[in-house]
């Protein structure tokens, strides 16, 4: 059942709420505006935690039915541990997931937190960016079998009651529009390629208008005007058509070049005619997780208000095998000129991002690109699921990057290039193939995108971290959303 989330900050007050949720750090003190609320139940902290061995450690939990006159029918002490003024941020974020999952197996409608942590109101921000991403399920297809009374509550109502509600607030306001990015990113990942093909998710990202973006969809006879025949050559064996959306926040000063996010939207990869074993092939409903990164992004942009020009590309393809489909052998030429001999229609990802890569740099002018894409299984071999691969022609941007993954928890490790790795996708008829060969699969894929950027800083990132991935606290979801988080860090540390 999709329970929706109502998330309200306000200050310490008179509760009036089904269950209060106290956070207790380890060392079971109070703040004087906390233990105010906490008298009111007449009953001793520390003689409690003594007898019920409660001794708030992180993602401790202890329940207490509330005396008479008291305005909750339930207490539910939170342990978080030594969480204070010195924790990171994303451990705010772990702590506000825990909670909330805690919150949804008593099966609460009804909660009020009481913020009890010293923290700076960026850290409660994140804590509140921890309940809504915590919260978060895919699960609107299911039913709902089984006995009423095991379902939960349509909404969880939740207030988060803070010291100061005004510096909260606004700090909230940042990290919602991650949070909401994020969300975006991790729904059109879940849903199902039947649901979510080409013309579906150019709508999902013309619906950013109501954003504040200006959004464009060219169709296949403009993309064909343009030259962008490794894109189009993808989507040949599918009977939906290919798009690409360009999605455009203005909120930093006219005329300023914008940077720009480039995303991989393959709705659905079959591996056209070099079909892929039938064992996992359902997971490739999530081969557009660059693109849904992008459009989660470009959201986060403009909910926020963000004082920036920026641009977001996708192309958007799905590839099957019919009659029509490309095949092993066949030579496509890019958007650029330049001519792609096809080894193996399955290293489609490349095909199109060749030619949104190219017509970004020759449109926009970009101050740099970062391009996101679910492109390779050997960068989750050599990397595993805990870090994207980083492949870079630029220091800088690659730092900027590698420390917002840091902050974030969304971490990304940078791999090498080089020309070494490059001629090893030269081939015999074409100005270039489209795979390398069996050895560092990742990296040449790396150095066929590298040969559609020009002398324009940027990065690619590998997406072996956007569905499948172990839960945590703050993703219980096949799908992340992972890249949302890391670029807005990126656009806030350095061009706001």
């Amino acid at each position: 059942m999709d329970q929706k989330l109502n998330l309200k900050i306000d200050g310490f007050s008179k509760l009036k709420t089904k269950r209060v949720c106290l956070l207790v750090g380890d060392k079971l003190s109070l703040s004087a505006e906390a233990s105010g609320i906490w008298d009111k139940t007449g009953l001793d902290l520390s003689a409690l935690s003594k007898a019920s061995t409660f001794e708030a450690k992180s993602a401790s939990f202890f329940n207490v039915f509330a005396p008479n006159g008291v305005d909750a029918d339930q207490i539910l002490l939170a342990g978080i541990g030594d969480l204070g003024a010195d924790s990171d941020a994303k451990d705010f974020a772990k702590a506000g997931g825990t909670i909330v999952n805690q919150l949804r197996a008593l099966k609460a409608s009804d909660a009020t937190i009481i913020f009890d942590v010293e923290a700076s109101a960026e850290q409660i921000a994140h804590f509140a960016a921890g309940l809504r991403l915590g919260h978060y399920r895919f699960d609107k297809y299911k039913t709902n079998p089984g006995k009423k009374d095991d379902l939960p509550p349509k909404e969880l109502k939740l207030t988060l009651a803070v010291a100061d509600k005004k510096a909260v607030t606004a700090a909230d306001k940042i990290q919602n529009a991650v949070s909401q990015g994020t969300i975006t990113a991790r729904n059109l990942v879940n849903e199902p390629a039947n649901v979510l093909g080409t013309v579906e998710f150019a709508q999902a990202a013309k619906d950013l208008e109501a954003d504040g973006l200006e959004v464009e969809v060219l169709d296949e006879k403009q993309m064909t005007k343009l030259g962008m025949g490794a894109l189009l050559a993808v989507g040949y064996g599918s009977r939906r058509p290919s798009h690409m959306a360009i999605m455009k926040w203005n909120g930093g000063k006219k005329g300023d070049a914008p940077i720009a996010f480039v995303g991989k939207g393959v709705v659905f990869d079959s591996g056209g005619l070099s079909i892929k074993p039938a064992g996992g092939m359902e997971d490739m409903k999530g081969d557009m997780g660059g693109a849904a990164a992008v459009t989660g992004i470009m959201k986060t942009l403009g909910m926020r208000k963000a004082k920036v020009n920026a641009v977001g590309v996708i192309g958007l393809v799905e590839n099957m095998a019919d009659g029509n489909a490309m095949r092993p052998s066949d030579i496509i030429t890019s958007m650029s000129g330049q001519t792609i001999e096809v080894l193996n229609t399955d290293a489609e990802g490349r095909l199109v991002l060749a030619d949104a890569l190219w017509y970004t740099k020759e449109t926009f002018k970009p101050k740099f690109m970062v391009n996101l894409a679910t492109l390779t299984g050997a960068n989750i071999v050599a990397l595993g699921d805990q870090h994207a691969g980083l492949f870079s022609n630029d220091d800088d941007l690659s730092k900027g990057l590698t420390d917002a993954g840091l902050k974030t928890g969304e971490r990304v490790w940078r791999m090498p290039m080089g020309p070494e790795y490059d001629k090893l996708i030269n081939s015999k008829f074409a100005d270039m193939k489209n795979i390398g060969g069996r050895w560092a699969g990742a990296i040449t894929a790396a150095q066929f995108l590298k040969r559609f950027v020009g002398d324009v800083p940027w990065a690619h990132i590998d997406l072996s971290t956007a569905m499948g991935v172990p839960a945590t606290p703050i993703c219980k979801s096949w799908s992340t959303g992972f890249g949302v988080a890391l670029l807005d860090q990126l656009v806030r540390d350095h061009h706001e």
